[in-house]
């Protein structure tokens, strides 16, 4: 599922080097978790998403019986940046 992940959005993204793809799975979800570039991530989240929900229609039917997701984590998000103050 990694692999299907990584070779549907390396031809689209513009910072290929920078893609990660982590996969959890269970007995009736694999969630995949693409960590990119910003750029990357607003280029697929563009256009209403349409890019996006095609590339999870195409990981759903992959898996078969069980729900494929993918979420999308930006490469360069700083640690800190969950809106706690000190």
């Amino acid at each position: 599922m990694i692999e299907l992940a990584r070779h549907l959005l390396v031809p689209i993204i513009a910072h290929p080097e920078a893609l990660q793809v982590r996969a959890v799975e269970g007995d009736a979800a694999i969630i995949l978790e693409a960590i990119l570039h910003a750029d990357d991530r607003a280029l697929l989240e563009q256009d209403s998403g349409r890019t996006l929900r095609a590339i999870r229609t195409v990981l759903s039917a992959a898996a078969g019986r069980q729900k494929a997701t993918i979420d999308l984590v930006d490469a360069f998000a700083e640690d800190g940046a969950d809106g706690e103050e000190e």
